[in-house]
């Protein structure tokens, strides 16, 4: 797949995530994903594989998490995402970066930005 492809993809999921449709969120991302979660909070780490990425929604979903991506920037196997996070009442800028396998799965996701709010709402 290329990058268009994958801007595309990932335009889709976006929406379908924020329409609650975890099935139709979830469905180009390979069933081996490495899923980053920033910061020093009770959620930082890596989250392997669709189960536990669903899990870690479930997480985020429970403290009133969405998120409304503005803009796509996709080149070769990366799509960058520039989003405004709502999470517990907060909003924040941040930064998604999801690696694309040549077959259009999702092989790895990590958002980069201010995990303040992360280390606040998910206290170790």
């Amino acid at each position: 797949m290329g990058a268009l492809e994958n801007k595309h993809a990932a335009q889709a999921a976006y929406e379908a995530f924020s329409h609650g449709d975890a099935e139709a969120a979830m469905r180009n991302i390979d069933d081996s994903i490495d899923w980053t979660v920033r910061g020093n909070n009770a959620l930082s780490g890596k989250y392997h594989g669709r189960q536990e990425v669903g899990e870690l929604w479930a997480r985020f979903l429970s403290r009133g998490f969405r998120t409304e991506p503005h803009d796509f920037i996709a080149d070769e196997d990366k799509v960058v995402v520039l989003t405004t996070a709502h999470l517990d009442g907060e909003i924040d800028e941040s930064v998604d970066v999801l690696t694309y396998d040549s077959s259009g799965k999702v092989i790895a996701f990590d958002t980069i930005g201010n995990t303040a709010i992360l280390d606040r709402v998910f206290p170790r």
